[in-house]
């Protein structure tokens, strides 16, 4: 198969593109910044708002992903609300509008969306169907995003929103930082700790991809969590075991606010309960590889 990985330079989009290597397809990554062709894959310059001979790669194509957006991880200014939410926007809008002028359109785009979508919940798991989808700024980015992919006409091609939870790998992501604050002895609750993380190992990322791309009667949206979210204060102890380091001192809710004033991003991120779970993977028969936290220990 053709794969276009659009913004597929970071860490999903690496591990997605070497599986897809390691299984003889065709790799084309759409880039901001020019990149010699390495490790068989091709780079392709595009900007992500505006037509380009990048179209061209569409035609033909069996796969597109659309990874694209500018990372949340900042302070949410005026200037970084915008940028968060026109990446993600325009790119899929211009996404669009190039397969619908294609004669052999892509047999299936993926658009990444995020699970940040469903409201705060302590209480309830979020799923597919029955989610309550709130209204704040994260959760009207995603709304918008999917908006704008659900408006795009193209009739041929199969369509399907991969709403991400946090990812979780040994190469990148999410777990190193928390690694390394229990390491230091700073692997306690955050807040009350009683906020659900909804989260996905890598491995299992790609399976589930691989898994919406093979069953061809697959579409519409999809949680991409493992089925077992955990609370904060498990998922840290668990971490702690992983280091060994019997020692984990909380971080109150108004020290997390504070520090992640200091460091230029948003306490959201590590307050906020997300509560997903994949209903419709599951109901599909997908099997995840990672379905609980407990993987942590054996390494």
């Amino acid at each position: 198969m053709k794969i276009i990985l659009a913004g597929g330079s970071g860490f999903i989009g690496t591990n997605l593109a070497m599986y897809f290597l390691r299984n003889n397809h065709d790799v084309v990554i759409l880039s901001r910044k020019p990149q010699q062709s390495k490790n068989k894959i091709r780079y392709v310059v595009w900007d992500g708002q505006t037509p380009g001979d990048w179209i061209n790669e569409m035609e033909a194509a069996d796969v597109v992903i659309n990874l694209t957006g500018k990372s949340v991880n900042c302070r949410y200014t005026e200037k970084n609300k915008n940028e968060i939410l026109s990446s993600r926007v325009n790119a899929t809008q211009v996404i669009g509008d190039a397969i619908g002028k294609t004669k052999n359109p892509p047999k299936v785009w993926i658009n990444i969306s995020s699970a940040t979508i469903y409201e705060n919940s302590e209480n309830e798991p979020q799923d597919e169907f029955s989610g309550r989808i709130g209204d704040d700024f994260s959760m009207n980015v995603c709304k918008a995003w999917e908006k704008t992919f659900y408006n795009a006409v193209v009739p041929e091609t199969r369509k399907i929103v991969a709403r991400l939870s946090i990812v979780l790998g040994e190469n990148g992501g999410a777990l190193k930082p928390f690694l390394n604050l229990a390491k230091f002895g700073l692997g306690g609750r955050m807040g009350s700790g009683n906020q659900m993380m909804s989260w996905i190992h890598m491995d299992d990322v790609v399976g589930a991809f691989k898994f919406l791309i093979d069953n061809q009667s697959l579409s519409g949206i999809f949680n991409i969590t493992a089925p077992n979210a955990i609370k904060n204060k498990e998922f840290m102890r668990t971490l702690r075991k992983r280091v060994h380091m019997p020692v984990g001192i909380p971080s109150a809710a108004w020290m997390i606010r504070l520090g992640a004033m200091i460091i230029g991003t948003e306490a959201e991120l590590l307050l906020k309960s997300r509560w997903a779970i994949p209903k419709k993977l599951l109901e599909a028969g997908f099997e995840f590889k990672y379905p609980d936290i407990s993987y942590l220990l054996k390494k």
